[in-house]
């Protein structure tokens, strides 16, 4: 008989978790799994490529009231004679926009104000994971039954005492805590040393041949610019560092290098980054390219990867750049030597814009070093597809 799987993830908009999940969807052996999949968005680009043995679960009530506008969530609310998801969305829209909150912060609050109205999942199963930190795991601990939980932590993140008190509920219901890096759960434990014993650490898995050959299909540059093409990919938020990339970019077009920075994202700051791109008449210069399902084209034919990250659970873009064999300038990030050999596979830098320009320009500048980074990027080990025989131990 099959063993019953539920993965839980916010949505699959195409970040780091979200590709490595659909990575670990791909590789399952669904003769001897069947496999649920609950989203708390749909409709987002990495959905076409959830196999096809994988059941997405229809949205939450919840899910679908919030895609009403105001007046038509009046009118459901009306015509039901129930306020209360009404009462929810309203407070907790009300609470976001106080002030400027951390991602811990806001999960908190929605599942304050929200967790009331969502309906608890009525099937049993072997297995529930929460693939990702704050709403998924909150969710699959009071939502779900099942024989077995294990929650996924795939950023580095430091809670202050409220975050952990109100959080710690919430783990204390799981049988294990898998961290996608050393350093995640190093600093998963400064906030909760006592789960020593129930955090284990499970890569993100990297499939190379997948990767290489999706690196020949789908969209690529159309620009035909024949210059120095860098790129970076990630969510258009303040763990991205993207203000850090675009006083660096800023600086390349002073010096008067011929190149073009792409960047495949989306995200809350999108207004502030056009907005600098405006002010500083770097239009020609960091090209904003929307997002993709399949990102490797672009990987596989630019010039230098550069990630201005502030923190990361691993870093997954970074990996696929070194898959296909591209030089990386990175940010010294807590994750960043669970896959970086400074000056081997690429540069590892202070985070600020002069030392990110000054890694671009040394790769610029230095044929010898960037012909030895590539030579040794060719020969380094490609992917960990051995990290599911982990996750098979783990599942039972």
């Amino acid at each position: 008989m099959k063993k019953s799987l539920l993965f839980v993830i916010d949505s699959l908009v195409g970040a780091g978790a979200e590709k490595s999940l659909i990575t670990l969807l791909s590789l399952l052996d669904y003769k001897k799994y069947s496999v649920d999949l609950m989203l708390f968005a749909h409709g987002e680009l990495l959905e076409e490529l959830v196999p096809k043995e994988v059941n997405i679960l229809s949205p939450l009530k919840y899910t679908n009231f919030t895609r009403l506008n105001l007046k038509k969530a009046l009118l459901y609310s009306l015509k039901k004679a129930d306020f209360k998801m009404l009462h929810s969305r309203l407070k907790y829209s009300l609470n976001i926009r106080m002030k400027q909150y951390s991602n811990a912060q806001k999960a908190r609050l929605f599942w304050e104000n929200v967790s009331s109205v969502i309906e608890k999942n009525p099937k049993q199963y072997d297995i529930a994971i929460s693939y990702a930190q704050g709403v998924p795991t909150f969710y699959v601990a009071e939502k779900v039954k099942a024989n077995k939980k294990f929650s996924w932590v795939n950023v580095t993140y430091r809670l202050d005492q409220k975050e952990a008190n109100f959080q710690k509920q919430f783990y204390d219901q799981y049988n294990k805590i898998i961290a996608v890096s050393d350093s995640t759960k190093e600093i998963l434990l400064e906030t909760f040393p006592n789960y020593e014993h129930k955090i284990e650490i499970i890569y993100d898995i990297n499939d190379p041949q997948f990767i290489s050959d999706m690196a020949y299909f789908g969209e690529n540059y159309t620009d035909n610019f024949d210059g120095l093409r860098l790129l970076t990919i990630g969510r258009f938020a303040y763990q991205k560092g993207y203000d850090i990339a675009l006083e660096a970019c800023k600086k390349l077009k002073e010096m008067g290098i011929k190149f073009k920075w792409y960047v495949l994202g989306k995200g809350p700051l999108l207004e502030k980054i056009q907005h600098f791109i405006k002010e500083n008449e770097l239009i020609d210069h960091f090209v904003l390219l929307g997002v993709t399902s399949n990102p490797y084209p672009f990987i596989k034919n630019c010039d230098i990867y550069v990630q201005t990250s502030r923190f990361e659970g691993f870093g997954l873009a970074i990996a696929e750049a070194r898959m296909l064999n591209i030089p990386v300038v990175t940010t010294r990030f807590d994750a960043v030597y669970n896959q970086m050999v400074d000056g081997k596979n690429g540069l590892v830098v202070d985070m600020n814009s002069d030392a990110i320009c000054e890694g671009i320009l040394k790769l610029i500048d230095n044929n010898n070093l960037r012909e030895s980074i590539v030579n040794y990027l060719k020969r380094e080990k490609k992917g960990n597809v051995e990290e599911l025989n982990k996750f098979y131990e783990l599942i039972g």
